[in-house]
């Protein structure tokens, strides 16, 4: 069964952040017992650390008058997908720690009775917030409403009242009623008109459909995409947003298109997210991909991954108060329906990462807000120590559920690396890490770490590198490999792989894991590639989780630097 998912965004001085999806799973029937058994694990391996509802299905911020807000997609009577989906919506001061408040948006209307989905906020003049977003009509068509609060002056946005001219854009000819969704930020461009772009599918293909309006109320389409794809499927949740070309901070659109800028075009197909970097030129209307982006290792697409993992629909949004932009991203379950029905729970967000154009411009950084730190606490750490050819050593017994990992690797004997015979550019990193996962024995490599482990090890999670040589070029091979992550036979144990753009040939690399009972984030050489993936262990659960480093190739690896903090609980009421 195809699946949607839908998001939101921001615009202006001012950051909003949203993003919204849905998804419908096929699950399976289990017994009885069987059931019982899922209900009682799965609230240990509930998150602590990363946003999650209190109950029922979830999935999904924005700054305004010194506050946080994220609005998500959410069904309050299950855990499930449920077609009329309602906007729920909390607030913090600091990304971390969320407090819920009453329901933004309901189905109330006949251009939204089925359904309140996706959506972002812009900022109009004297920063004053507004909704578009995607209703399911009472014919099932997806058509763009807007929404307004009620009170400009409450900080905490509260209460919206929806448009009497809704909705306000139908699908155009051409368009299939139900692939007409997602509308992104909006921006001005030099004229002063607004832009808003629409996620769907055209005869171009997979594509961000362009729209201009003067009011943001009576909008107009132009004849071509901003961008499409013909080689994609429907695009979801599109964004759109610049990068400076030098430095980590992030801009907005407000600060003009001139030198010094890259623009990013990304959209969701095919269950993963994809981004090209590229140029805008606002007179024409028209973003063009640059011919050298997209660098994936396999050298024949313009798009890279944000995270190469279980990870979609995700949504920037430009943070004024610290001038950066962050990422956020939704990770949906790897069990059933079923379990997720007897769990009470289902789906939750990425910690938000900040996010820059690397110094080489050609790909996007990605590292955890500095907020996350304040959760660190137990401090222990390591430096210089040899792991041996084909050893594991314990780093943190009995209490390693919930940690923030960071270490460096250093591996001296390069030349010792294996050859594959296909040439880099066609090597398909995930298949790979496949055929060459932790347990097997190379040379450099697999040496990483194995996460939410059992004492003897039958249950973990393994993130490692494995260092190749192909056609005389050295690649770094990045795997998180959940083949042994669990006892529990109805979990897709997904083995995912990506290459890190780093030149192995200074033989070392980074790796920062974040750990939270269910979910593992990983970021290789310092945010260059990153890897979300989810565990569900039987054993290695709260105070029987262990942490250990391990090397199954048979050249020394050094740990140069290791330092590990256990995670306090975030504050979500």
């Amino acid at each position: 069964m195809p699946t949607k998912y839908l998001q939101g965004g921001k615009y202006g001085s001012v950051s909003f952040y949203f993003i919204l999806l849905i998804s419908n799973r096929l699950g399976f029937v289990v017994s009885h017992e069987y059931a019982n058994e899922v209900h009682i694990a799965q609230q240990i391996q509930r998150t602590s650390y990363h946003f999650q509802p209190l109950k029922n299905w979830m999935n999904g911020p924005m700054f305004y008058k010194g506050i946080y807000h994220l609005f998500y997609q959410h069904n309050p009577n299950g855990a499930v997908f449920n077609s009329k989906m309602v906007w729920a919506h909390s607030m913090s001061h600091d990304l971390i720690n969320w407090v819920h408040l009453n329901h933004a948006l309901e189905p109330t209307d006949p251009f939204d009775i089925n359904g309140c989905w996706s959506g972002s906020v812009s900022f109009l003049r004297k920063n004053k917030p507004v909704i578009l977003y995607t209703g399911i009509d009472s014919s099932f068509q997806q058509v763009q409403n807007l929404a307004i609060p009620t009170n400009f002056s409450d900080p905490f946005l509260e209460k919206w009242r929806k448009s009497s001219q809704n909705p306000i854009i139908a699908p155009p000819n051409g368009v299939e009623r139900d692939r007409f969704r997602d509308p992104t930020t909006a921006w001005q461009g030099p004229d002063g008109g607004w832009r808003v772009a629409i996620g769907g599918q055209t005869s171009y293909g997979g594509a961000a459909m362009l729209y201009r309006s003067e009011d943001f109320v009576r909008w107009h389409q132009f004849r071509f995409p901003l961008y499409s794809s013909q080689d994609s499927g429907t695009w979801e949740c599109p964004d759109f947003y610049p990068v400076m070309l030098n430095g980590t901070d992030g801009i907005d659109f407000s600060s003009g298109f001139g030198v010094g800028v890259k623009y990013v075009m990304k959209a969701s197909f095919n269950s993963r997210d994809y981004y090209t970097l590229g140029s805008y030129a606002p007179e024409k209307e028209k973003f063009t991909s640059d011919s050298g982006s997209g660098f994936d290792f396999r050298g024949t697409n313009l798009w890279l991954r944000y995270d190469y993992g279980k990870f979609y629909a995700s949504k920037t949004f430009y943070d004024s108060s610290k001038k950066r932009r962050i990422l956020w991203g939704w990770v949906n379950e790897s069990d059933s329906r079923e379990d997720d029905i007897q769990k009470g729970w289902s789906g939750l967000q990425v910690v938000p990462r900040k996010i820059w154009l690397s110094k080489t411009g050609r790909q996007l950084i990605q590292w955890p807000v500095k907020e996350i730190e304040m959760l660190r606490r137990n401090h222990f750490s390591l430096h210089h120590k040899e792991l041996r050819g084909r050893s594991t050593m314990e780093v943190l017994g009995g209490s390693a559920s919930q940690v923030d990992v960071e270490v460096s690797f250093e591996f001296p004997n390069l030349g010792q690396a294996e050859s594959v015979d296909t040439r880099w550019a066609d090597l398909d990193p995930q298949l790979l890490c496949g055929k060459r996962d932790a347990s097997v024995n190379g040379r450099v490599g697999p040496f990483g770490l194995l996460v939410l482990a059992s004492n003897d090890l039958s249950e973990h999670t393994a993130i490692f590198f494995h260092i190749l040589k192909a056609h005389n070029r050295y690649v770094v091979l990045m795997c998180s490999d959940q083949s042994r992550s669990s006892f529990r036979k109805a979990v897709d144990k997904t083995t995912y792989g990506a290459f890190v753009d780093v030149d192995p040939r200074y033989k070392k690399i980074s790796l920062r894991t974040l750990v939270d009972h269910s979910i593992v984030e990983s970021f290789g050489g310092k945010g260059k590639t990153c890897i979300t993936s989810r565990a569900y262990p039987t054993l290695a659960v709260d105070n029987d989780a262990h942490l250990y480093a391990f090397n199954n190739g048979t050249q020394t690896v050094v740990i140069s630097s290791l330092k590990v903090w256990n995670m306090s609980n975030a504050q979500i009421k």
